[in-house]
């Protein structure tokens, strides 16, 4: 059957206007919600985001420059200037490519070709240098810029500008800027040098300075301002190639030293060209630093400090010969103030290797045992040896018997003893269960027969210290909810032993509290038998110093001061320090006389004539190091006796006996400051001067009759 289809015109038509219809409502269906979304987001625009948008574009209408400000100097107590910057223009070379190290592994091709780029530019940047610049100047050959370029890693983070020159004269600069495309990761920045005191006073405390963009990573202080930067203003935003403190004061005082930038603003188009006059806020320059610490009295420490370290390695005297005497410390505090007149950390080191925040791969190899503060933290003997360091005493030390004024001081407050008590002491004391019982000897196994507490203080009996405190103090009832080892401990925090100075420096450590490790891997007796005389508690210098203010303060801890006083840039004082009690312990007034009594009795070297009577502890603390037992010198002492005026700790690793291998650097302390400020209120210095003064007018009367 065949179907055939009829065509209807009439028919067609009408479904073709259907269609057309409803194509033509879409349309306009589609227009209308168009312009109906315009219209909505026109409105938004004009009312809701206009004001917000209309900020956006003038801001866009103007570029901001900052300008670096000045750091602040750092002053000494005598108005030496210790630290202080200087304007200059500098030469930074970015690491932005891969160059490999060819000591490592083997260089790939890209890494063989970025090496011999960077070295044509080292060569191109020394025959500018040549032709330019100041003759005078150190001459930098291709040789000595790839070395300064450090592409390697060897000493910088790969995003730690390398500076290649300092204090870029104007025609250097002029080429470097023309002719900028020819190099590549060079850039010329305005810049600071930090310079320090030629005699290199107390450099540890001090600190020195890196590139901000070199610490923003590995600094967590410095990584918070940095991730900030977008909130801050301009005035305050850390720039990539400035200075920021890394350690001591430099870093503990940043923000005050820092200031604030200045601002170049200049009025831009939209294709961004400068089309008016710039308006400049100027930068603030950071606040100046007055340091406690004296120079004359710094010196004094740091010189005697290196003189009789050759004196204990080369003595022919069996009592004072210590052959591997490497370091010393020593720290001065005033006792009313809590203000550190010197604290030294020797050797010591130039801080110059640090100029413009960077230092060299020789400089840090020749430096890096001497550049950390080992009065305040753990710093290891300077051995190039890695195994012979390590067999080697550091910083911290016990105390030995420097800690028996404050175990004294315990056992007759927790009624261990009464101060007219005796003690058959036989050159030893025992502790242990029985069967396993250990003996502790006194020094030289010298048996003193029957003695009174002072005696055994001024003798420095071990055993004393073992059988009436140690061993006692274990056998305790709980009190308050402690035992004898938490009541020991809670008298070392009192004394500062075990806990951070408050002096706020960075990194200080807070000791090593040896007697808790004891403990638990022993018992507690061994750990209070042992801690009693001394040789449970590794201490700095700084807590040594804070100990032994303690003791001249009766009881009262105060915080060791660094800082007098913060003047800003107009010569305003902004504000001062002053004497900052952190606790008090309050002991009978019995007790002080003894301790007293016993310390103006104990024999020590180097402090013949000595004008005034003054209290001191010698001490000779035993150590395992490496296999071997090591002997370190410790001495504290404090004076006048009569109103005490100035503390002193001197603590020599492997010094020996504290009377030969540290008492004689703290009489050269105390000399120096009786020169400057008087023991008793007189400067001797002075003193001397008007003396001598004195008989010169007198000559000159005498000569003229």
């Amino acid at each position: 059957m065949k179907l055939v289809q009829e065509d209807d015109p009439k028919k067609n038509g009408v479904l073709r206007q259907r269609q057309l219809s409803i194509r033509m409502n879409a349309f306009f269906f589609v227009t209308f919600m168009l312009f109906t979304v315009l219209i909505v987001r026109l409105a938004i625009l004009q009312f809701v985001e206009g004001p917000s948008m209309k900020a956006q574009e003038a801001q866009l209408g103007y570029r901001e420059v900052p300008i670096p400000p000045l750091r602040g100097t750092i002053w000494d107590a005598s108005n030496t200037r210790l630290a202080y910057s200087t304007s200059t223009q500098s030469l930074y070379f970015n690491v932005e490519k891969n160059y490999g190290d060819p000591k490592k592994a083997k260089l790939t091709e890209l890494q063989a070709a970025n090496r011999k780029e960077a070295h044509a530019l080292a060569l191109q940047l020394a025959n500018v240098f040549a032709k330019l610049g100041d003759r005078s100047n150190e001459k930098l050959t291709a040789k000595l810029i790839v070395s300064k370029m450090d592409l390697e890693g060897a000493l910088n983070f790969v995003y730690v500008p390398r500076l290649i020159k300092t204090g870029l004269n104007q025609k250097e600069i002029a080429y470097m800027m023309e002719h900028r495309p020819e190099f590549k990761g060079i850039e010329v920045v305005e810049d600071s040098v930090r310079n320090y005191d030629n005699d290199t006073v107390a450099v540890q405390t001090i600190g020195y300075l890196k590139k901000f963009k070199g610490v923003r990573e590995s600094s967590a202080h410095y990584k918070k301002i940095f991730q900030q930067r977008k909130d801050m203003p301009t005035e305050k935003r850390y720039l990539d190639y400035e200075d920021v403190g890394f350690d001591g004061i430099e870093l503990m005082y940043q923000d005050v030293l820092r200031g604030l930038n200045g601002v170049k603003t200049f009025p831009v188009n939209v294709a961004g060209r400068i089309i008016g006059a710039m308006e400049l806020n100027k930068p603030e320059r950071g606040s100046d630093l007055y340091l406690t610490i004296h120079k004359s009295i710094q010196l004094r420490a740091e010189q005697s400090i290196m003189e009789h370290l050759t004196r204990l390695r080369t003595s022919s005297n069996k009592f004072e010969h210590a052959a591997h005497a490497r370091t010393g410390y020593a720290v001065a505090m005033e006792v009313d103030t809590g203000n550190v007149v010197a604290i030294a950390s020797m050797p010591d080191y130039d801080p110059k290797v640090w100029k413009n925040g960077q230092i060299s791969i020789k400089n840090y190899e020749l430096t890096r045992f001497s550049t950390g503060n080992g009065a305040i933290r753990e710093v290891q003997p300077p051995y190039a040896d890695d195994k012979e360091r390590m067999r080697r005493a550091n910083s911290l030390v016990y105390l030995g018997s420097t800690m028996k004024p404050l175990t004294m001081l315990i056992g007759m407050q927790e009624g261990l003893f009464d101060p007219d008590d005796t003690y058959p002491d036989q050159g030893y004391a025992q502790f242990g269960r029985s069967g396993y019982e250990k003996n502790v000897w006194n020094a030289s196994n010298r048996a003193w027969g029957r003695i009174s507490p002072a005696q055994a203080l001024e003798r420095s009996s071990n055993a004393f210290m073992v059988d009436m405190v140690g061993k006692r103090l274990y056998r305790m009832k709980e009190r308050d909810g402690k035992n004898g080892l938490q009541i020991w401990d809670s008298y070392m925090d009192a004394f500062g032993l075990g806990v951070q100075t408050g002096s706020g420096l960075p990194l200080e450590s807070g000791g090593m509290k040896d007697y808790m490790v004891e403990a638990e891997r022993n018992n507690a007796q061994s750990a209070l038998v042992y801690a009693s005389f001394g040789q449970q508690g590794k201490y700095t210098a700084l807590q040594l110093a804070q100990y032994t203010a303690t003791l001249a303060n009766r009881g009262k801890r105060i915080k060791p001061q660094f800082v007098s006083k913060i003047v800003d840039g107009n010569g305003r004082v902004v504000k001062t320090f002053g004497r900052e009690v952190l606790n008090e312990t309050h002991f009978d007034e019995r007790y002080w006389r003894v301790i007293e009594g016993a310390m103006l009795k104990v024999g020590t070297q180097g402090f013949d004539g000595f004008p005034y009577k003054y209290y001191r502890k010698t001490g000779t603390s035993e150590q395992d190091v490496g296999g071997r037992r090591l002997e370190n010198a410790v001495f504290i002492a404090y004076a006048p006796a009569e109103k005490p005026k100035l503390a002193v700790a001197v603590v020599v690793p492997e010094g020996g006996y504290g009377s030969y291998g540290a008492a004689p650097i703290a009489r050269q302390i105390f000399d120096a400051y009786d020169e400057v400020y008087g023991l008793n209120g007189i400067p001797k210095l002075k003193k001397m001067q008007e003396k001598a003064k004195g008989n010169e007018q007198s000559s000159t009367t005498s000569s003229t009759r």
